[in-house]
């Protein structure tokens, strides 16, 4: 009975695994494929490889948390590892026919807290902590994302130029005797730093979800000693590297519906930003979810650029009613990046579906950068970023799933431990 229960635990740990690869991988490298820097299987390699890096180095330290440190590792039986991966299995089947990002490592630890309730074993200091990275770690990505939009983001997107070759960046050249890499001629230097940001950042976020899905997949199964540490890292990123090579074909050519609205420079500085927040709170052994913070850092990007319209002492000042400043909307970042001719940056989606976007004209006069306070506001926030009832949705459904989790798992386990 207990080898058949261990069994059925690694088979929904590859679940796990599989499905967080396949989701995963378009969200990091959707932007390079869709770019043509590299191909889908030259994604899938570099994402999983990067992942492993991940979860072998800081992830363990999450693997650590999850396996016995939110509730004893002996509370890991059999049965209970299987339930608790159960739950982190629904909510991916959730996520999925909602269309919306739930985060895997909430889920999955509202299910272990759901055990510790049922047992008595839950470590409270430790959820606190939890609990508090859960609600800074936005607010953070919401922060950076505000500062960098109202002071950094007009000027980053006047230098670096993101388009859609038509051919792949590195060429193999076969005209010598000896065939040697080379970059396409129809890229110009650029394109060459633009293409190295996507790349960089992309295998940057291969590198965040390894550190923080992978205790996901198999920290229940090393709580109960069915496989070490080492082994269970291996089985995540192998389950999470043929998510890669699979499912991820198609989230690849679609890309996450989180980013695909983006201008591709708004997509890196999210990225960047909710990869580092995970790492960090990776390092000190916090699970926590990508898919909150970048969101978030998209909803204090998009606020920030739109707030270039005011000054600071106008955005201070009470209008009337009550409220702060002018009605600033999430909606500046899609329209940004079309406010001149020679200023063209294309979405996400754009590359990703193919779609060539107008080029730069390399020998026009650049405009300098608007001043702060100067910025029509109505063409900051001609297009909204973000629906309200979409991001209702998604909000509500990030606090039900975990939610669910415990209140299921409480369940579960009163009745059967």
């Amino acid at each position: 009975m207990v080898s058949s229960l261990v069994v059925v635990g690694l088979v929904v740990a590859v679940f796990v695994g599989f499905n967080i690869g396949g989701s995963s991988t378009g969200v990091a490298f959707g932007p390079a494929v869709g770019s043509k820097l590299v191909g889908k299987i030259t994604a899938a390699t570099l994402f999983t490889a990067f992942a492993f890096v991940g979860a072998w180095t800081v992830g363990r330290n999450v693997i650590d948390t999850m396996s016995g440190g939110i509730v004893p590792a002996v509370e890991f039986t059999p049965i209970a590892a299987v339930g608790v991966l159960f739950f982190t299995g629904a909510a991916l089947l959730v996520s999925n026919l909602y269309g919306v990002p739930a985060s895997t490592s909430m889920t999955a630890v509202g299910a272990i807290v759901g055990l510790g309730l049922a047992t008595g074993t839950l470590d409270e200091a430790l959820m606190f902590t939890i609990v508090s990275a859960w609600i800074v770690a936005p607010l953070v990505g919401f922060g950076a994302g505000a500062i960098i939009g109202r002071y950094v983001y007009p000027r980053l997107e006047e230098r670096l130029a993101f388009t859609r070759l038509e051919n792949h960046l590195v060429q193999l050249d076969r005209s010598g005797r000896v065939p040697r890499l080379r970059l396409n001629s129809n890229a110009s230097r650029r394109d060459v730093v633009g293409a190295f940001l996507v790349l960089t950042i992309a295998c940057y976020m291969g590198f965040s979800a390894g550190a923080s899905n992978a205790a996901n997949a198999v920290a229940p199964l090393v709580g109960n000693g069915s496989i070490g540490i080492d082994e269970g890292i291996v089985l995540a990123v192998a389950a999470i590297g043929l998510g890669g090579f699979t499912i991820a074909r198609r989230t690849l050519a679609t890309v996450g519906d989180d980013i695909t609205d983006l201008p591709i420079l708004a997509a890196l500085l999210v990225s960047t930003i909710g990869a580092t927040i995970i790492t960090v709170l990776s390092y000190f052994g916090i699970p926590a979810s990508l898919a909150v913070s970048t969101t978030c850092t998209i909803i204090g990007l998009g606020w920030g650029r739109a707030s270039r319209a005011v000054s600071l002492a106008k955005l201070a000042t009470p209008a009337p009613g009550g409220r702060s400043g002018p009605g600033l909307t999430t909606g500046a970042l899609a329209t940004s990046s079309e406010s001149a001719d020679n200023a063209v940056n294309p979405t996400v989606g754009d590359l990703a579906k193919g779609e060539d976007a107008p080029q730069r004209d390399s020998d026009a006069t650049r405009e300098p950068v608007t001043p702060i306070g100067e910025e029509d506001l109505e063409e900051l926030t001609a297009e909204r970023l973000f629906d309200p009832a979409a991001t209702s949705k998604i909000v509500v459904l990030w606090v039900l799933t975990p939610s669910l989790a415990v209140v299921g798992s409480y369940a579960l386990f009163s009745l059967v431990l």
